[in-house]
């Protein structure tokens, strides 16, 4: 039996913790804040990022330029119906979003956000070694395993989990730091 093929499953738990997590705003501008947000296009949702350029202009502000003038519109709406509470400003070519400062409540507000995402990625991994052990044991079960090869799996699978909740914890530790931080 081999444990290393689960390590793939704990690395996506990671992978997408990583992921949902750049879209917590922290004191700088970055463009995972509005690339996901759904845009009315062509008769269809899309994302921000499938309709436009989006860059960061300075600490505070991003630009977004649609690549078809005739949406910026439905750009303003998309960004405004998002619920990130930034003001758009379309000036007819493009549109600017400035960041305003985070309030002590809002920084608290996205650490609580930050630590239930945080506790979402924990409980993927103890899934997912539950579903280790399962096979673990069924394995002894079926003869396919001794017990002494039972427990050494058994080892390495907490080893590898310890390991990958270390990382949610090393990762929620820079985001708080960053969203913390004036």
């Amino acid at each position: 039996m081999d444990i290393q093929k689960y390590k793939k499953d704990f690395a996506g738990a990671v992978d997408f913790l990583k992921n949902d997590i750049t879209q917590l705003r922290t004191g700088r501008a970055a463009t995972a804040l509005v690339e996901d947000i759904s845009v009315e296009a062509y008769g269809s949702r899309q994302p921000l990022k499938a309709v436009g350029t989006i860059m960061v202009a300075d600490a505070k502000t991003i630009t977004v330029d649609p690549w078809d003038k005739s949406l910026l519109g439905a750009v303003e709406k998309g960004i405004r119906d998002s619920g990130l509470g930034i003001n758009p400003v379309n000036d007819g070519k493009l549109i600017r979003l400035v960041l305003p400062e985070l309030t002590s409540e809002r920084r608290a507000e996205l650490v609580k956000v930050l630590h239930q995402k945080l506790e979402h990625a924990k409980i993927s991994i103890r899934q997912v070694r539950e579903e280790a052990r399962g096979a673990i044991v069924s394995a002894e079960k079926d003869k396919s395993i001794t017990e002494d090869d039972r427990f050494s799996l058994q080892e390495e699978l907490d080893k590898m989990v310890k390991h990958f909740n270390e990382e949610v914890e090393k990762i929620g530790a820079a985001k708080e730091k960053d969203i913390t931080s004036v």
